[in-house]
């Protein structure tokens, strides 16, 4: 005979504890946010405030949340934790591990591309849209340095894995951002040397963005993939060249 097991009823500070993580998760409560005072956030949620001092502890206890004296309780990022650090250092004292960043990338980027297509809302499409036109008016400034323009080229294709609503590749791509960030910030350094190749990274990703925002997914893979493959075989010829010049 089958056996059944009695069912626990479930305490609301747990409801609560689940409910904050799933914000966090999906980006609602991003790192550096402060939560609402407690009194109002009791209000909002509809318990009592030691049901939500509760909850804080124990959100406080998985290294999600942070109470600060006169700074409220803010949301730590999950991302920085043992990811990015090493990588980081590596690539930094290894240029040659730019095209090690570069596969890394193509792995993310082109699901990013493709899922962000399918799923994004209104709101994300306008947030990938914004970051787009900051992208373009960097290319506009002729004092833009490279540093600026790779944050705002790594940021850009990270409000793409934001909207691809998966959220391990989503908290992937954050914890990897500054790693992300130096390869760009490398690949610049080489592309800019040749107008007509950094005027071409400009196009791939204006289809990009067009093509995300327009909720074509094979379009968007195929725009993120071309753009990849282009800056790796620059990469390549920018390699051959010196080698042998």
């Amino acid at each position: 005979m089958v056996e059944f097991t009695a069912i626990k009823p479930t305490r609301i500070s747990d409801s609560v504890v689940e409910q904050i993580e799933e914000m966090i998760l999906t980006g609602a409560l991003r790192p550096g946010e402060k939560l609402p005072p407690e009194r109002e956030l009791a209000e909002q949620l509809g318990i009592s405030r030691p049901t939500l001092r509760e909850a804080i502890v124990i959100l406080e206890s998985k290294g999600l949340l942070e109470s600060r004296r006169r700074g409220g309780t803010v949301v730590l990022d999950i991302s920085e934790a043992g990811i990015s650090d090493p990588l980081f250092e590596l690539v930094r004292s290894r240029p040659s591990l730019v095209f090690h960043v570069l596969e890394l990338r193509e792995a993310l980027e082109i699901s990013s591309a493709y899922y962000a297509a399918s799923r994004a809302t209104p709101e994300e499409r306008e947030a990938i849209a914004a970051k787009h036109r900051e992208l373009e008016a960097v290319y506009e400034d002729p004092e833009a340095d490279i540093e600026t323009e790779a944050r705002i080229d790594t940021e850009f294709h990270l409000s793409i894995a934001e909207a691809s609503h998966n959220l391990a590749l989503i908290h992937v791509m954050r914890g990897l951002l500054e790693v992300l960030q130096s390869g760009v910030a490398f690949n610049l350094d080489k592309l800019r040397e040749e107008p007509e190749k950094h005027d071409r990274i400009k196009a791939q990703h204006a289809e990009i963005c067009e093509a995300v925002i327009s909720g074509d997914p094979e379009r968007a893979r195929n725009a993120a993939g071309q753009h990849l493959s282009f800056v790796q075989d620059s990469l390549v010829d920018y390699t051959e060249s010196r080698r042998t010049g």
